[in-house]
């Protein structure tokens, strides 16, 4: 039962947990609410007790018929962690095993 905010100080809902609150955001573009290079979106997930920080990037540098890549931490906002080494640091994220997701259904 996730529900996912903007984190832009009003608290704007653009997935609710609640059936039907915000099926009318399906078919619209994170564009369309203000979301762009440098948004956070946070989701959170009462049953599950967990909570998701999402930082929207945008790159200029994906494979074709790519339209989105989801990785780990930015490195340009988090950097490495103390015990790991500075080469591990790459500036594209790319480093992190993460596939490039090639679905094109709701992006929300």
């Amino acid at each position: 039962a996730p529900d996912v905010q903007i984190e832009d100080g009003k608290g704007t809902i653009l997935i609710s947990s609640e059936e039907g609150e915000t099926e009318a955001n399906n078919h619209r573009k994170l564009s369309d609410f203000g979301i762009r290079n440098g948004s956070r979106l946070q989701a959170d997930d009462f049953l599950q007790d967990y909570t998701l920080l999402i930082n929207v990037l945008h790159s200029e540098d994906l494979e074709k018929d790519v339209e989105f890549e989801v990785v780990g931490d930015a490195p340009e906002r988090i950097g490495p962690k103390p015990s790991e080494p500075a080469s591990r640091n790459i500036s594209n994220g790319s480093d992190d095993g993460a596939q490039p997701s090639t679905s094109t259904g709701n992006q929300h």
